[in-house]
């Protein structure tokens, strides 16, 4: 029988600077995101056999909280580096740095991590999730993150070009699912 390993991305609720179209910083959620992951914890999600993750910036973990996860932070789970963009409304960044930001994916004219750069970070992440490293008695991983690292995980799962990237819209508090079998990531919802 073939080892099914089984992974739910959870997006961090709402927080001022998406809601102001700024470049994050490590912000807690707002009164609305706390809403929203306050009326999306239900069962199922933190059920037995679960191994809990959450990114180590403050509104991932104050995220999985809400949803009643006890979640251990992990480093591949930060944000999208921005660099010096980071706390920025995206009125104040020049178009042209702006452009090349959103196409050419290999590029970080703010000084902090390219499309490609977190996609390397994401890629290693994810193998160590095929990698016999969990309990036994896990069942899946269920991971509150960000956004840039959902949409790095489906392109690398779908083997999808960087240049996608911005192609994938993902909701406050959305869950992503995919499984591993037969050395393939499949996509599920």
């Amino acid at each position: 029988m073939t080892e099914v390993v089984r992974l739910t991305l959870v997006s961090h609720a709402m927080t001022d600077a998406m809601a102001t179209e700024r470049f994050p910083a490590d912000e807690s959620l707002n009164d609305i995101g706390r809403r929203q992951a306050g009326a999306a914890a239900r069962p199922g999600i933190n059920g037995f056999g679960s191994h809990h993750l959450a990114g180590p910036e403050h509104r991932a973990r104050q995220t999985a909280q809400l949803l009643g996860l006890r979640a251990v932070p992990e480093p591949r789970l930060a944000d999208l580096d921005c660099g010096c963009w980071s706390g920025k409304t995206l009125r104040a960044i020049g178009p042209a740095d702006l452009q090349v930001w959103l196409t050419e994916p290999h590029r970080a004219p703010h000084g902090g991590e390219s499309i490609v750069d977190l996609m390397e970070r994401v890629a290693g992440w994810l193998a160590s999730l095929t990698e016999k490293t969990l309990p036994d008695d896990t069942l899946r991983t269920v991971a509150v993150t960000h956004p840039a690292v959902i949409r790095a995980v489906i392109l690398l799962a779908l083997d999808i070009p960087p240049k996608s990237f911005w192609r994938i819209d993902i909701a406050p508090v959305s869950r992503t699912e995919l499984h591993f079998r037969d050395e393939c990531w499949t996509l599920r919802f």
